[in-house]
């Protein structure tokens, strides 16, 4: 990650301006200049402004630039700057800002990048606004800005013992000049950050306050259900939509180029009159079916690619000369997102403007899209963002927003379009499914001397070539192919990394198993080997891949042994942090119940430890659930799973009776969190299966293995 500049100078200080009423507005270029990271670890980190108000009451306002989609940064962004600014926490209100691209730069929610682009920047803000208010209080009083501290919402003169409010103060502040240099607090001294904070929205949530996007609710808006193609590989020929408009309720029935949209005076409307329309498709490209796609797959990965991902020393001599070759070949399925709020969007275009408001992860990218769509400037649309009930990487895509200010555009009236479950579930941008065939060379002295992965899956990047244990050993290689397909594929959470978690944790279990080495004691002796002799580039850190797995490993207690309960382990790193976990399961029925789950996590200085537990609780129950049950099938273009009653999610009474986190305590900038914790869970599961039944779990969903047939 680039530096941030150690100060913010005059000109990075955008505008200073009193608010009517006796408030400041302070407005600050936040210097983030951090490099995205790499396709694989998804979506890019960000540069934007924000704005910090304090009104004559003390209280203090983030505007908050990213989008919310359940990882907590509504909440956690004004941790920080409360922390540096040394205000109450409960005078602090935090706002969803709408999209602004002058004011706040690329707002857009994914790559787990929010808290480790804005963790420096949005102290330093807060460090500023401080600054500036000691410098007005010392004004005051005619004495030096060092004699004064701050606390709780006021500066403090404690030789005097004078103090006055920041809302006192704030007036007086925005005539005081802009600090060069910004000193940041130490972080023994840190009162709100690494602490317990309740996230801001939970009672509006549970009260059912009108938070997300489909509860928008405007005067004269209509509300749309469009008919889409029943397959990928089908186009809309021709409508007749004579009964459709019979229905009550039914207002109008328009077509764009790709779909035709019902408008009616409310949702059941929408939806009678969608069903009642008489659509003829037609062909319009190959219709692909699974069983297609895995045949291709089966081919592929037994060819080398002219330009591996990565070559260290020579993989198929160790092969060819190997005491023993040990080969697997892992598979997982297609995955739809599913989030809990199915698609939606508010528009309403008229008179060459868009008024925009509803979920989206990439509210810039989405009205980019929007004014090509429409052939109107950028700057004739806004966007506002609402709370989103899930996102997962599925709105990343814009195709929502697109869909639904074309709509708006050819009935001329404010419309929200809604998307049922079936909608959602059969036209998603999905997980693709992959392949991967490991291939291990085990030497003469009983050692792991060669490893060699080829994998592909549709549409995109297989392989993550340079994860542990490239680096550990002399001959490594990875081929990594895509499968070209009309099947939608897109980032779903944790992209890439999602699948080589598994099926790579599970291969390293078997080599373990092979050379009758307990799993954690070979991990460690591979991060040896990548300390003492790397080869090539060691793209992670080995003390702190050891010290997670030491500290699972004491948490879950690894060592000893309970009758009727077996465990399983692996350790991953992603969006620059580390994962180890452990689970504890056993067979109950002839099925696998997963009684405990502990998870050691080193992300970095946490700033909210309860959302930080939140997310790593919530990744690993996510993980586990696809990993267990959901999988995407498709037959001539037409996706076979509609909703949760044959693409079945995690119920309660079959998640982990516990999930146990613990993070490495250190004062490092934070990384990534969101995703983390999902790669190695079903790896961790599978393992511990295996150690209760012997049976090699190497294809997902596992629970398939315990069907009775």
């Amino acid at each position: 990650m680039k530096q941030v500049p150690a100060n913010i100078s005059r000109r990075h200080f955008l505008k200073i301006t009193s608010l009517a009423g006796g408030g400041v507005l302070f407005g600050f270029e936040l210097l983030a200049n951090v490099a995205p990271e790499t396709a694989a670890d998804a979506a890019p980190l960000f540069s934007p402004n924000a704005y910090l108000s304090i009104d004559p009451k003390g209280i203090v306002t983030l505007m908050a630039p990213n989008p919310e989609i359940g990882q907590g940064v509504k909440t956690s962004l004004p941790m920080l700057l409360a922390e540096e600014l040394d205000v109450d926490w409960n005078k602090v209100v935090i706002n969803q800002a709408a999209f602004d691209k002058d004011k706040y730069g690329n707002q857009s929610a994914g790559g787990s990048g929010a808290i480790k682009g804005r963790y420096e920047p949005i102290r330093k803000a807060g460090a500023v606004a401080r600054m500036m208010l000691i410098a007005a209080a010392a004004q005051t009083w005619s004495v030096p800005e060092s004699e004064c501290s701050t606390e709780n919402g006021f500066v403090i003169h404690a030789a005097s013992g004078k103090k006055l409010s920041y809302g006192e103060l704030a007036t007086k502040s925005a005539s005081m000049p802009v600090p060069e240099n910004i000193k940041l607090k130490d972080p023994s001294a840190f009162k709100i950050i690494g602490k317990r904070i309740k996230n801001i929205d939970n009672r509006n949530i549970l009260t059912g306050k009108p938070l997300f996007g489909i509860d928008t609710r405007r005067e004269g808006m209509l509300f749309c259900m469009v008919s889409r193609p029943p397959a990928f590989g089908k186009k809309l020929k021709s409508f007749d939509d004579t009964e459709a408009r019979k229905i009550p309720g039914v207002k109008n029935v328009v077509r764009t180029d790709t779909v035709v949209a019902v408008l009616a005076t409310n949702t059941w409307a929408a939806r009678k009159g969608r069903d009642a329309l008489k659509v003829e498709w037609e062909d319009a490209g190959k219709l692909e079916s699974t069983t297609e796609h895995i045949e291709a797959f089966k081919n592929l990965i037994q060819q080398k690619s002219e330009k591996p991902d990565r070559n260290d020393g020579d993989a198929d001599k160790a092969l060819s000369g190997a005491k023993k070759v040990i080969e697997s070949v892992y598979e997982v399925p297609v995955l739809s997102h599913a989030p809990m709020e199915p698609i939606n969007f508010f528009a309403d275009v008229r008179d060459g403007k868009a008024d925009l408001y509803g979920p989206t992860q990439v509210p810039g990218r989405a009205r980019t899209d929007v004014a090509k769509a429409l052939g109107i400037p950028e700057d004739n649309i806004t966007l506002g963002l609402p709370r989103q009930g899930g996102g997962f990487g599925r709105k990343l895509r814009s195709d929502n927003v697109v869909e639904a200010a074309q709509i708006s555009a050819v009935a001329k009236a404010p419309i929200q379009m809604l998307w049922t479950r079936e909608d959602d579930m059969q036209g998603d941008f999905y997980r693709p499914n992959g392949m991967y065939r490991y291939r291990a060379a085990i030497n003469n002295n009983n050692e792991l001397d060669g490893w060699y992965l080829t994998a592909v899956a549709l549409n995109g990047r297989a392989a993550a070539a340079d994860n542990f244990p490239a680096g550990a050993l002399a001959n490594y290689r990875v081929d990594g192919q895509g499968l070209t397909s009309n099947i939608q594929t897109g980032p779903w959470r944790a992209p890439t990394h999602n699948a080589i978690g598994f099926a790579e944790q599970s291969f390293l279990d078997e080599i373990a198993h092979e050379l009758k080495k307990d799993p954690i004691a070979f991990r460690l002796e591979l991060l040896e080997k990548a300390t003492t002799n790397p080869v090539g580039k060691v793209n992670y850190n080995v003390e702190k891949f050891k010290g997670v797995i030491n500290q699972v490993r004491q948490m879950s207690n690894w060592d000893k042994k309970t009758p009727g309960r077996f465990k399983g382990f692996a350790a991953y790193y992603s969006f620059s942090t580390y994962v180890a976990e452990v689970a504890e399961v056993s067979i109950v029925n002839g099925k696998p119940k997963v009684h405990k789950v502990w998870a050691a996590v080193n992300c970095g200085q946490v700033v909210n430890l309860s959302g930080a537990e939140n997310q790593v609780q919530g990744a690993i129950v996510d993980g586990l659930g696809h990993a267990m049950y959901t999988a995407i099938t498709l037959d001539k273009g037409a996706v076979q799973q509609k909703n949760f009653n044959t693409y079945k999610m995690m119920r309660m009474q079959d998640a982990p009776l516990d999930v146990e986190v613990q993070f490495v305590a250190t004062n490092e900038a934070p990384t990534g969190l969101g995703e983390p914790a999902l790669p190695p869970i079903a790896a961790v599961v599978c393992n511990a299966i295996f150690a209760a039944t012997g049976k090699r779990i190497r294809r997902l969903p596992f629970n398939e293995a315990f069907t009775a047939k």
